[in-house]
């Protein structure tokens, strides 16, 4: 078994509307409260962190597994939305929807555009995010493939 270890320091100055820094690896920014919720809106903040992650785990994973399928990827694209409900005070993350675009290469035959299919949904249900944070957020799959 490996464990691979992740690190990460954030410095917070003091009250709720402050604005703090955080290093992780290649990542460093300012933190802050986002505007949506009476914040400064100042760098990151853990919303778009969590969105974040879960997104860039998902293309990963999805490139490399249409890579390790041979399919003659043209484009890959993806966008996601994070939904927070807030109800009686309580902030709750409820669902992030990716909406990937990929583009097959026009050679692609229709037994490789099925493959892709599967693949767009296997990635989410492969990826260590998504994997992580189920049950408590619900992932969406609004998928746009193709041969181009």
């Amino acid at each position: 078994m490996a464990l691979h270890h992740f690190y990460l320091e954030a410095s917070w100055p003091g009250g709720r509307n402050e604005v703090g820094e955080l290093e992780a690896g290649n990542l460093k920014t300012q933190i802050s409260i986002p505007p949506e919720m009476d914040g400064p809106g100042i760098g990151t903040n853990p919303d778009e962190m969590l969105l974040g992650a879960a997104s860039t785990c998902y293309i990963i994973t999805l490139a490399a597994m249409i890579e390790r399928a041979h399919l003659p990827l043209d484009y890959l694209h993806l966008d996601s939305v994070g939904d927070v409900d807030v109800t009686n005070g309580v902030f709750t993350y409820k669902r992030i929807t990716h909406r990937p675009v990929v583009r097959l290469k026009k050679e692609a035959t229709a037994d490789q555009l099925v493959q892709l299919e599967k693949i767009v949904t296997d990635a989410e249900a492969s990826c260590m995010i998504s994997r992580a944070i189920k049950g408590n957020v619900e992932v969406v799959l609004e998928e746009d493939i193709s041969v181009t």
